[in-house]
């Protein structure tokens, strides 16, 4: 019987990572099971609610529908690597100072999705903002929130 294992090298959350694959795994069960990323959510499983969004090579990803032998040689940041407890990441300040972070289920997804957007359009609209966060499906209703914190963190409301 041929062994499917193998080995995936790559970048995670800034730090040089390998993991070894039994060959048909998920990103998502990678990321949560095999190295302990819990703010990365599971909710449909199809790539419907954006809930296990993560950013691979910057651009936002929904890692349910990823496999993991497919981020070989990238860089794959959940929301644990763009701010820590002394130093949060601006959008993640702006989250707190608007109070966008209610149930905080789908956060880490939107924060995501905020950041990809603030990294290659700094001013955004508002239209342009709804439609970055529109993967991330939100159950409390926080997009007004949502945009807000993003206008907060662009530095466009105060």
């Amino acid at each position: 019987m041929k062994d499917d294992k193998f080995t995936v090298s790559f970048t995670l959350n800034g730090k040089p990572c390998s993991v070894d694959l039994k060959g048909n795994e998920r990103l998502i069960d990678v990321l949560r099971d095999s190295l302990d990323l819990k703010s990365v959510k599971e909710g449909c499983g199809a790539g419907d609610c954006g809930l296990c969004m993560v950013l691979v090579d910057d651009k936002p990803v929904h890692s349910c529908l990823m496999m993991a032998g497919q981020i070989r040689g990238k860089a794959v940041t959940t929301v644990e690597g763009i701010g820590d407890n002394r130093t949060l990441h601006p959008i993640q300040k702006a989250f707190l100072e608007t109070g966008a972070v209610q149930c905080g289920y789908c956060n880490p997804a939107v924060i995501l999705a905020a950041k990809s957007l603030l990294d290659s359009n700094p001013r955004p609209s508002r239209a342009e903002i709804r439609r970055a966060l529109s993967p991330v499906l939100c159950r409390c209703g926080s997009y007004v929130r949502f945009e807000e914190s993003v206008l907060v963190a662009s530095g466009e409301k105060s």
